[in-house]
């Protein structure tokens, strides 16, 4: 018998649907793991802490399930008001979910994760601990981080898994489905986000920046898409210093280039057809503890 056609809002017998948070602490591959499961990027990645702003809904949708995943900010503890906005984004996501995945680095268990621990005892939401990076620690420091891990939710048993090879994400995936209730579709079968095309191109280039700039301009960028028709966008990096918007620009310009040729690859594959982008760099002084500013670059209140 041919299973029936998923549609928004319809509801199959047996079908579970559920909304998941990812948590954890900055950098310990929360974006990677939803990129991952999607097979399809949805959410930028850095190696460096606090690449994701914003909580980004990814839905990943089978014959049997859909699961709408919530990609939260790093949970830390805060210096600015942009850091105590994005730990709001994660305990008001914790509140609206189903079931949380709390991401825990192989590579090293700490009191960051002990803090996150805290907060999620708090709540009412079922918690499945997920012990990522074990393709890259030795089998003994495996058994010490599980041991740590445990620790942390004493009932939870942790999955290990690597979010970057995708081993042992299926196994994850199908606990997480388990955990879900029963219900309808929640979103259009053939969703990958919620995320605006505005939105996610303005990521593809923060995202672009963060990789070239490294060390040099840390936490502080922005970006505003100000205009985007069908083939061309305009944007503005937003940074906090004058020293910051050379270091952007580069010598010549050179920096901002490469910056614009490397994001325009993948808006251009995001968006199904070429752009021309233009790119300007602006200064937003203390722009991360400026109300104003961080209403303007869309991180809420």
């Amino acid at each position: 018998m041919p299973k029936p056609k998923l549609e928004l809002g319809s509801a199959p017998e047996g079908f579970r649907s559920g909304f998941v948070s990812i948590i954890g602490r900055p950098n310990v591959g929360k974006s990677t793991l939803l990129n991952q499961i999607l097979r399809n990027k949805v959410a930028i990645t850095s190696d460096r802490p606090q690449t994701t702003r914003n909580a980004i809904r990814g839905v990943y949708t089978t014959d049997e399930a859909q699961l709408v995943f919530v990609d939260t900010p790093g949970m830390h503890r805060p210096r600015t008001e942009l850091g105590r906005r994005l730990n709001r984004v994660v305990r008001d996501t914790i509140d609206e979910v189903d079931v949380t995945a709390f991401l825990v680095d192989a590579t090293g268990v700490g009191k960051g994760d002990a803090f996150i621990a805290s907060e999620l005892r708090r709540h009412s939401a079922r918690v499945l601990v997920v012990l990522n990076k074990i393709d890259v620690v030795t089998p003994r420091a495996l058994a010490k981080a599980s041991a740590d891990a445990t620790a942390l939710l004493p009932d939870v048993a942790p999955f290990g898994i690597s979010a970057r090879t995708g081993d042992g994400v299926e196994d994850l995936v199908r606990a997480l489905v388990a955990a879900v209730p029963e219900g309808p579709v929640l979103y259009p079968p053939d969703a990958l986000t919620d995320q605006s095309q505005t939105q996610s191109v303005a990521e593809l280039i923060r995202e672009k920046a963060l990789e070239l700039t490294r060390e040099e301009v840390p936490h502080s960028i922005a970006v505003v898409v100000e205009d985007m028709t069908e083939d061309r966008v305009i944007a503005s990096i937003f940074v906090e210093r004058s020293s910051q918007k050379g270091i952007v620009i580069g010598k010549r310009g050179s920096m901002l280039k490469e910056i614009g040729t490397r994001a325009r690859r993948d808006i251009e594959l995001l968006l199904g057809h070429g752009v021309y982008l233009d790119l300007v760099v602006k200064v937003a002084p203390d722009w991360q503890s400026k109300d104003a500013s961080l209403e303007r670059f869309g991180y809420g209140s």
